[in-house]
């Protein structure tokens, strides 16, 4: 079944997603921030700042949001940052059809409130939303190499009509009624990434890298577990499968934030490398939330230290190792 979608974003996500679903013969609209932009991308169907050398569909349309018309929309999808989702909801909720499905991709947390992306939708809207989240680099799926990923819903009806919209030859969905351990790994493993990428930019190896994922592994299992995540979660697609792209792939920009954090750049000049770095924020929101919790995350914690500048990357890598010697056991 063909359906009418519209994706809010053009990034490189936005844009591959929406590659994805015009291929799998959907009517789809991406919405851009300007009317510019939605020129530009209407005259080339290439996004060369986000996915260089990708042909888009030439049936998508590209609209600026100030421009657009979601009434007919069956599906809604969120492709914006994590801090972009409350206002771009909120636009959409007078507009969208009542029984438009939602799905969010986007990885994180709310600052402030520390609500999970559906949370804030389904506040903004009045109406469930799905998340999909997995090891999927947009440069990767749009050339359609294989790839997997999960759909969470609470609404196991929703998650399978997502899974049946979406799935393709080269992207296999399998569905998730875990909607808070699927969204929660996909904002944790970003902080968790940056980390890593300071290990390699100061020149650290192998050893190091598979340490660092290998402990992550544990403190994302605690404060998950103590949100109501399912364990299982934290061993599938949106758990340790896309903690190790995040952490290993060249497309990782998260990963890259980290390597410039170790070889001396500020978490302002980092933004540069083009995109929104979702582990900066991300490493506020679970330096919160583990506070509130009292749950120890120390990777992530020391992330959050560098950022505010109280330590250097070698003075992390000392705290990480100079910690009181434990035993290790299923989740720490």
């Amino acid at each position: 079944m063909n359906l009418e979608v519209t994706v809010v974003g053009s990034g490189s996500w936005g844009s591959g997603f929406a590659r994805l679903l015009a291929k799998r013969g959907h009517r789809v609209q991406v919405l851009t921030l300007t009317a510019a932009e939605a020129a530009r991308l209407t005259a080339t169907h290439e996004n060369p700042h986000f996915l260089p050398g990708v042909a888009l569909p030439a049936e998508i349309r590209f609209v600026a949001m100030g421009d657009a018309d979601i009434s007919a929309a069956e599906l809604m999808v969120y492709a914006v940052p994590t801090q972009a989702v409350r206002e771009v909801a909120r636009w959409a909720a007078p507009g969208r059809a009542a029984g438009a499905l939602q799905l969010s991709l986007a990885k994180g947390y709310e600052l402030g409130t520390l609500k999970r992306p559906t949370q804030v939708i389904e506040e903004e809207t009045g109406t469930a939303a799905a998340a999909l989240s997995g090891p999927n680099h947009a440069e990767e799926v749009s050339k359609d190499m294989p790839s997997a990923t999960v759909v969470a819903a609470a609404d196991e009806a929703m998650a399978v009509a997502l899974q049946a919209m979406i799935t393709s030859d080269t992207f296999r969905v399998y569905t998730n009624d875990d909607v808070v351990g699927v969204e929660f790994c996909g904002a944790v493993k970003n902080p968790i990434a940056v980390a890593v990428g300071m290990s390699d930019g100061l020149g650290y190896g192998d050893n190091s890298r598979a340490s660092l994922i290998t402990r992550s592994i544990a403190e994302m299992t605690r404060l998950g577990m103590m949100q109501g995540a399912h364990i299982a979660t934290f061993t599938g697609l949106a758990g340790i499968g896309d903690l190790i792209a995040t952490c290993t792939s060249r497309h990782s920009r998260n990963r890259l934030a980290g390597e410039l954090l170790a070889k001396g750049a500020s978490p302002a000049e980092v933004q540069q490398v083009g995109q929104v770095v979702e582990g900066i924020p991300t490493a506020y929101a679970l330096h919160d939330l583990a506070g509130r919790l009292a749950i120890d995350m120390p990777v992530t914690e020391n992330v959050y230290q560098v950022l505010e500048g109280r330590r250097t990357p070698q003075e992390c890598v000392a705290a990480l190792m100079g910690r009181r010697p434990k035993k290790e056991r299923h989740a720490d």
